[in-house]
Order: structure tokens, then C-alpha cells, then sequence
């Protein structure tokens, strides 16, 4: 059992704290927001993430979770400290480093002459960590070491990924260091290759590094099926055939309407920013981005060529919020784009999403209408738009569907290929996908 202390209770530093908590040890998680720490312990949850809530109730109960605004008593009492502040985009496309940094140097201001191990837990540019030493080293004199531990979790299945992870990479300078770093994991590395020790700027861009290559793929893939629209290819089956190739495999070749979230966009925008300060050519990311950008818009290129080009006060029912199921996350969400550009051309959109309606509320007010569930979102629609691919939409009833729309319009736009097309088509509905026949 060790005492961890996290600084920063957003979604990396919730999860990360709670998951430690729940192996045995005593995890106190630091925040500067007084009323999102008076939250969480009365068991209010900022996020929706399956499986935490009950997790932290659990490791609270048993008092091993802490939260609290006391930085300085936090770092007295543990041995060692996660970073999990958030590094957003700042104006010229880099990480703000800004938190990082101050929190790096009210951790060294209340370090207490015991040794303790500083692990960045937060996504950043190779050179950072070592800047985080250097502050520390400016404000304290005793022994330390630092790490960094880039995170790879996925939103909507962030638990299990921590829990059951493909790989923990830590970065480390001394043997020291990688030794606790090695016993802190031993309860979610099982596999002795499931810890990956590296240098520090290597285990900085590994994160970057892999996002970037996820990003890649679904641009990738989005341009292919593009190509599929024009061509009378189907997506669906390219994907199969280059999905089986071992070089390749089958992951992220999905295509759709452009990926969101708070990971891939400021990622890809930092590995720009990399590039020009190290004068290397980032046409690639450039590219990665540019193509996601422009897919976001497909499916409102897709509604207006259906309609002739005038969706003036067709009702557009929007099914699905959210950048991927299984979060409230709307960061960078497609949703965003496609609401929008159809409020531009004067369509009246109805939105439903389980959990992300709150979230979408704050940016949109009354300029749209939110609905209570699926069904409702489709009464007198003139077209139906999946653009989340929650679970409770994959299997509609047909004839409801059908008995709620406009009768005149019975039109669905698939934007994630998740739908049987044939199904559609069989109950009277003209079905567009991405890249499908």
C-alpha cells in the first residue's frame, strides 16, 4: 500500500485516483475547483464514466479515497504524486503548459524533506517533464525523482482500460523511480510486458505518437469512403478486405462523420506545433486534420443534396450528442458542426442523446428542441440522423419510426454505418451511409 496524492480531478486524474484507491492504496486527489471537490464528496460524480461512480462510493467508503483543495497536506502525507492537470490548446495550436507548471511548483513549495517520485500523468510535448524538474529543483532541495506515465485511456471504457490495461509505459530516470512506478502497477500489469519502461521523451511523445496514428486512420478511412460515394463501392466491404490484412488489421477503419473529443483534435494540433518548432514538415498532420474538419460536414452535404439544397424549415432529428458512446463528452463532437451548419440553412433540429443533453444545452439554449428519448425526437421528422452510435439506437422499431415521421419524407442518414440498410429500405425509408452503396 502506498499514499498517492493526484493533482487534478478531471477525467485522467478522477479515474486514475479512484482506480489506485480501489487496488488498496490511500489516494488523496487534489483540486483548485472548491465546489467540484464539496461535490464529489457527497458522492456527485462531474462525469459520466461507467463503473466510476459506484467505484468511488466503494474506495470512499472504505477510506481510502480522499478529495480536497489542500495541496500542501497532500503532498506532505504521500509518497507519491500524479500530475493529471489538463494541458489545453493554447492559441497557436501547442499544450498550455500553464497548470502543469503551477502545479509542479506548489508540489515543490510543500515537499517535506522525504523522497518522493513527481509522475506527469498529463499529455505533453517531449521536454516538459524535465521542465517540471526544474522548477521543482528551483523551490526544493531534497531528494526526488520524476516520471512520466502517459495516460491511454478511452472515454466510455476507461475503467476496464485501467484496470485491464494493453500496456503501461512509464518513463524514468533512475532505478529507483521504475522500481515503485513497477509496484504501484503490479496489480493491473499481470503480464511482465504489460509495463513498458522507457526514457522520459520517449514515453512524452508515445502518447502523442499514438493518437496521432489512431487520428490517421480514421481520416484514412473517412477519405477512402468518400472515394466509395463516387466510386459505387461500398465502404463496408473495402473495410473487410483491407481489415483482414494482418499488416493492417481491423481497428479504427470505421467511417463516419469525423472524430470529436478532447484527445485526437489537441493532439493532432500539438504534433503541428511539434513539427514547425523542431522544422520538421507536418503535411501529414495538416492533412489528418484538414480531412476531419471537412467530414464533419458530410452528412450535412449529404441532407441538403437529398433535399435539393433547401432544408428551410424541415424538422432534422439528431440522434446522438456525444463524440462517442458511453460519454457526456461533447469536446470537438461532430454534433457540434452539424447542428450548426443546419441551423445556418434554417432546418429546426431535435436533439436526443442519453447522457450528453446537459452539455449541448450550455452551447445551444433554444435554438433547438431536446427530447425525452429516441422516439420522441423522430415525431413529425423529415429526416432521421444517427450521429452517436449509442446501443439504443441500433435497433429501431421500423413501423414506429415510420408512423412518427412525415410521411412524405422518410429518409434516414446513417452517419456511422451502423444501420441495415436493406432493413430500411424494405419498411419504405431512402437510406444514405458513408461510402455505402
Amino acid at each position: 500500500m502506498k499514499v498517492i496524492a493526484v493533482i487534478g480531478t478531471g477525467y485522467v486524474g478522477l479515474v486514475t485516483g479512484t482506480c489506485f484507491a480501489d487496488a488498496g492504496n490511500i489516494v488523496i486527489c487534489v483540486d483548485v475547483d472548491k465546489e467540484k471537490i464539496e461535490k464529489l464528496n457527497r458522492g456527485i460524480v462531474p462525469i459520466y464514466e461507467p463503473g466510476l461512480k459506484e467505484m468511488i462510493d466503494r474506495s470512499m467508503r472504505a477510506g481510502r479515497l480522499h478529495f480536497t483543495t489542500d495541496v500542501a497536506n497532500a503532498v506532505k502525507d504521500s509518497e507519491i504524486i500524479f500530475i493529471a492537470v489538463g494541458t489545453p490548446e493554447a492559441e497557436d495550436g501547442s499544450a498550455n503548459l500553464s497548470y502543469l507548471f503551477q502545479a509542479s511548483e506548489d508540489i515543490a513549495k510543500n515537499m517535506n524533506g522525504k523522497y518522493k517520485v513527481v509522475v506527469c500523468k498529463s499529455t505533453v510535448p517531449p521536454g516538459t517533464t524535465q521542465k517540471i524538474k526544474e522548477i521543482i529543483q528551483t523551490h526544493y532541495q531534497g531528494e526526488f525523482d520524476i516520471a512520466m506515465n502517459p495516460e491511454f485511456l478511452k472515454e466510455g471504457a476507461a475503467i476496464k482500460d485501467f484496470v485491464y490495461p494493453d500496456r503501461v509505459v512509464v518513463g524514468t530516470e533512475t532505478e529507483k523511480a521504475k522500481q515503485i512506478m513497477a509496484e504501484i502497477y503490479k496489480p493491473f500489469t499481470v503480464k511482465s510486458n504489460q509495463i513498458i519502461f522507457m526514457n522520459i521523451p520517449s514515453a512524452e511523445l508515445t502518447k502523442l505518437a499514438s493518437n496521432f496514428h489512431l487520428a490517421t486512420r480514421i481520416s484514412a478511412s473517412n477519405f477512402i469512403a468518400n472515394i466509395c460515394d463516387k466510386t459505387g463501392a461500398d465502404y463496408n466491404e473495402v473495410r473487410r478486405g483491407i481489415g483482414s490484412d494482418s499488416r493492417i488489421g481491423d481497428k479504427f477503419l470505421y467511417a463516419g462523420v469525423g472524430f470529436g473529443g478532447s484527445c485526437f483534435p489537441k493532439d493532432l494540433k500539438d504534433m503541428q506545433h511539434i513539427a514547425k518548432q523542431f522544422d520538421v514538415d507536418s503535411s501529414l498532420p495538416d492533412a489528418v486534420i484538414n480531412v476531419n474538419e471537412k467530414q464533419k460536414k458530410i452528412i450535412v452535404e449529404k441532407i441538403l443534396a437529398h433535399f435539393n439544397g433547401d432544408v428551410n424549415g424541415k424538422t432534422i432529428s439528431l440522434l446522438g450528442l456525444a463524440f462517442k458512446p458511453q460519454t457526456d463528452d461533447i469536446r470537438e463532437a461532430p454534433s457540434i458542426t452539424i447542428i450548426n451548419e443546419l441551423l445556418k440553412h434554417g432546418a429546426n433540429v431535435k436533439v436526443y442523446d442519453p447522457e450528453a443533453m446537459e452539455n449541448i444545452k450550455k452551447l445551444f439554449g433554444d435554438k433547438i428542441a431536446y427530447c425525452g428519448d429516441m422516439y420522441e425526437t423522430l415525431n413529425d421528422s423529415d429526416a432521421k440522423v444517427l450521429l452517436t452510435e449509442w446501443m439504443e439506437f441500433r435497433n429501431p422499431d421500423l413501423h414506429n419510426v415510420k408512423d412518427l415521421m412525415n410521411e412524405n419524407s422518410l429518409v434516414v442518414f446513417d452517419g456511422r454505418n451502423q444501420f441495415d440498410a436493406e432493413e430500411f429500405k424494405k419498411h419504405g425509408f431512402e437510406y444514405y451511409g458513408i461510402g455505402r452503396r
